[in-house]
């Protein structure tokens, strides 16, 4: 396996809970937000949101920085940039390719 395709594992991973989903619109929408805000915003213990921004720190997707007792949580757009041209990367193959399957209209 590729290192590249590794990277990109891990980030699909870092990404593949909707609460992790909602922490990253709540710092795109709050960059530098408090930990304890985030537990508020989420509705959840706290226990539950610290592993949450535990995966997101661990696959760089955001950074935690320590403010004093606090730990102020901002997004790492540049780790995602990997996943966006794999995905970007991803486009339909020619009408003229073999073997392409139909796409069947749903009744």
């Amino acid at each position: 396996m590729h290192d590249r395709d590794t990277e990109i594992a891990e980030l699909t991973k870092g990404l593949a809970h909707p609460v992790r989903l909602r922490i990253l619109r709540l710092l795109l929408a709050t960059p530098g937000c408090i930990g304890g805000d985030i537990v508020d915003a989420v509705g959840l213990a706290q226990s539950t949101v610290s592993e949450h921004l535990r995966i997101l720190k661990a696959a760089g997707i955001i950074r935690g920085e320590i403010d004093g007792p606090r730990v102020c949580y901002a997004l790492n757009p540049a780790a995602l940039a990997p996943l966006a041209a794999f995905i970007a990367s991803l486009t339909p193959p020619p009408d003229d390719a073999c073997c392409v399957p139909t796409l069947k209209e749903t009744p």
